[in-house]
């Protein structure tokens, strides 16, 4: 596994974790522990998203930036290990 699939993978356990959590939060509004949980995992999720971006380019498209940057990602069937 290369630096690029590791840093997506450790993003989307972060960004899992954090949805979980909201999800939970809907129905313990008052559990301020998991409150507090929520916001140490999205700040994370930004650090890393930025970090990630930085290296490789932008995850999703938006208005800001290169508009045709994320055509530089490898495409499924180029698989590096293939």
């Amino acid at each position: 596994m290369n630096e690029r699939q590791k840093m997506l993978r450790s993003l989307s356990a972060v960004e899992f974790a954090a949805h979980e959590l909201h999800v939970y939060l809907d129905t313990h509004p008052n559990d301020r522990s998991a409150a507090a949980a929520l916001g140490q995992y999205r700040e994370r999720s930004a650090r890393m998203r930025a970090e990630f971006e930085s290296k490789f380019g932008p995850l999703t498209a938006s208005e800001d930036g290169n508009r045709w940057a994320w055509i530089a990602d490898p495409w499924p069937w180029n698989n590096e290990e293939g």
